[in-house]
């Protein structure tokens, strides 16, 4: 009987370090995952800022057509930084949800 008891409070043990270590990989891709999405929103607003700069040269130089695309490339820019704002902010909860489960789960 002893045994049995034993065994079973050792396998709880176990399932309850495998959840915890479970929750510690979720929050750490949750990190990449933003990490990630910050690169990806600097590149965007790099990108940007490069197809304003050649829509001006463009028309300055008198290309409408070379400065319609410019402005067109970076609307289409400025369209996906939203994308991965937006990314980034259901990132940052379920990082903020699992933080809030491992706590909880500590105490």
């Amino acid at each position: 009987m002893m045994k049995k008891l034993i065994c079973l409070a050792g396998a709880s043990a176990i399932m309850v370090a495998g959840a915890a270590l479970a929750q510690t990989t979720d929050q750490k891709n949750d990190r990449q995952d933003i990490r990630r999405d910050n690169q990806q929103i600097r590149q965007d607003r790099q990108n940007i800022r490069q197809d304003r700069r050649q829509a001006r040269q463009d028309a300055k130089a008198g290309d409408t057509a070379g400065a319609a695309a410019a402005r067109a490339d970076a609307k289409a820019q400025r369209t996906n930084m939203r994308a991965e704002k937006k990314d980034r902010r259901a990132d940052r909860k379920d990082l903020r949800q699992d933080r809030k489960a491992a706590a909880s789960g500590q105490q």
